[in-house]
């Protein structure tokens, strides 16, 4: 696959990255070369080859799902510059 000019400005559009039309032609040859090194992952062979979220073999722990620190509100909000009802209280900014 070869990127033209073109392909490059819609690319720095979709991707909200300002380019000067000089720096277009570029940049073309860069894209180019990073799309031939990811098409060359097509070539490897991965028959029987597990999909693996990590690296390394890891088994996450679990906690049983309990609300252990509710009913604190008071200590919560006891720092807070206003409070009302143990809500945090905000000045209102949409009018």
């Amino acid at each position: 696959m070869s990127l033209d000019r073109e392909t490059v400005r819609r690319v720095a559009k979709l991707a909200r990255i300002k380019v000067d039309d000089e720096r277009l032609d570029a940049l073309a040859p860069e894209l180019n070369a990073i799309i031939g090194f990811v098409e060359q992952l097509d070539e490897v062979d991965v028959t029987g080859v597990e999909p693996m979220t990590s690296v390394a073999k890891q088994k996450l722990r679990w906690r049983a799902d309990q609300v252990t620190d509710g009913g604190q509100a008071v200590k919560v909000t006891a720092n807070a510059p206003e409070s009302d009802m143990n809500f945090f209280a905000v000045p209102k900014v949409v009018e």
